[in-house]
């Protein structure tokens, strides 16, 4: 294990960041075939607004229009070395559904061996107390589908003649984007930040000519992907060009990069769903081996409630 890494855990020898996979990944079903079937206030889910896995569940909630169906209880910002914790604050709170102090007890409740790293999101099950999923992929399909005799909302975010075409990006925006942007952060050896660096910046480059003709990644409506790719675009400027050095360009430097975020930033109820407080403080005041003065910057401004001008786009 490397010393000096952030997660020692997932790093390999030559100072690469490997992230673990996810443990729980059983699934609510229309049908309730899975154990788990669709039901008002028997699920919930626990999130932090920093975290872009979590947001992407957050943001499929709010567009499925499940808040009133899954319950939903934010960690504090900073976490410890016990991990995520339940602590009354600005935009978090204390867990009113099980008592937990630390998502760990999660875990535990459900694998009383867990050693791994406790993540965000989870979807905890009130009936059986344990956890269904802490799958954000898996959850976000769960919210898009298993829901909608519950709702009122007709949002597919993985339509079926596109799913095929959804996969493939989701591979190359997790590989290059989403998760290239910690391969980066988190690199301990100059050559594999670099590499990471790059392969970001070019994946970056080649959505920006994608979207230089198209309103969103597959034409004029938003799917999963779009999402998927949005919580890390919101998040570059403000976090990962300076904390996690990806600074060849910014996003404010990609003219359809950028209006692309605004665009879905100001999708109704979406900017609800961006906390730049719990971003900010998260990363510069957890991530101490990268930032040691724990120092969290004021801006950028970013405007994201700016024109856009990309409605003419299809």
């Amino acid at each position: 294990m490397i010393e000096h890494a952030q997660f020692p855990g997932e790093q390999t020898e030559a100072g690469e960041f490997k992230r673990q996979d996810d443990v729980f990944r059983n699934w609510v079903t229309d049908g309730g075939e899975s154990g788990y079937p669709p039901e008002s206030n028997r699920y919930h889910l626990y999130v932090s607004w920093a975290c872009p896995w979590a947001h992407r569940t957050i943001i499929a909630r709010k567009l499925k229009k499940l808040e009133g169906i899954v319950g939903m209880t934010v960690v504090d910002p900073l976490r410890n070395d016990r991990g995520w914790a339940f602590r009354e604050g600005p935009g978090h709170s204390a867990d009113t559904i099980n008592g937990f102090r630390y998502l760990r007890e999660a875990y535990q409740a459900t694998a009383d061996d867990y050693r791994g790293r406790v993540t965000v999101p989870v979807l905890w099950d009130r009936s059986t107390k344990r956890i269904v999923s802490n799958s954000d992929d898996d959850i976000m399909r769960m919210f898009n589908s298993a829901f909608n005799r519950l709702t009122d909302s007709l949002i597919d975010l993985y339509p079926p003649p596109l799913q095929r075409d959804i996969d493939a990006m989701n591979e190359f925006i997790y590989e290059n984007v989403n998760d290239g942007v910690y391969r980066a952060g988190f690199a301990t050896a100059q050559g594999i930040y670099e590499k990471a660096v790059r392969r970001l910046f070019d994946a970056l480059d080649q959505l920006e000519a994608r979207l230089s003709s198209r309103r969103y990644l597959f034409g004029a409506k938003a799917v999963e992907t779009d999402w998927r790719l949005f919580v890390t675009l919101v998040r570059f400027d403000a976090v990962y060009h300076g904390h996690f050095k990806c600074n060849i360009r910014r996003i404010i430097d990609y003219p359809n990069l950028f209006g692309y975020l605004k665009d879905l930033y100001q999708i109704d109820g979406i900017a609800d769903t961006v906390n730049f407080d719990h971003i900010k403080r998260h990363y510069y005041i957890t991530h101490d081996d990268i930032n040691p003065t724990r120092i969290v910057p004021v801006g950028p401004d970013q405007n994201l409630r700016a024109p856009h001008g990309r409605h003419k786009l299809v």
